[in-house]
């Protein structure tokens, strides 16, 4: 059996950026680097992974008198992680339980 994990997704921080995404129509990346634990600079490099790949959407705009940015997972992200789950999911299925 030939598995496919999508290199750009596994990553634990990106794969769980990911997920919040998916579940949300926006985040913004304050809050997405208080809930993985990391620096400004860590998810900076994250992002900009996902975002280069087209699986992450960036907007900056002004809230609250200062400078803020949004994340959402686009389409195509929306995709490649349904298809990385699913992956993963059938790779679990050959796990016997212990």
């Amino acid at each position: 059996m030939n598995f496919e994990l999508d290199p750009v997704i596994h990553a634990p921080n990106r794969l769980q950026m990911c997920c919040m995404l998916a579940a949300v129509d926006t985040i913004d990346f304050a809050t997405v680097r208080e809930a993985l634990d990391v620096s400004e600079s860590v998810l900076s490099k994250h992002v900009k992974t996902l975002e280069e790949a087209g699986y992450v959407k960036v907007r900056k705009a002004a809230s609250d008198g200062r400078q803020r940015t949004w994340l959402s997972l686009s389409k195509p992200g929306r995709e490649a992680l349904k298809g990385h789950l699913a992956t993963l999911k059938a790779m679990m299925a050959g796990v016997p339980e212990t």
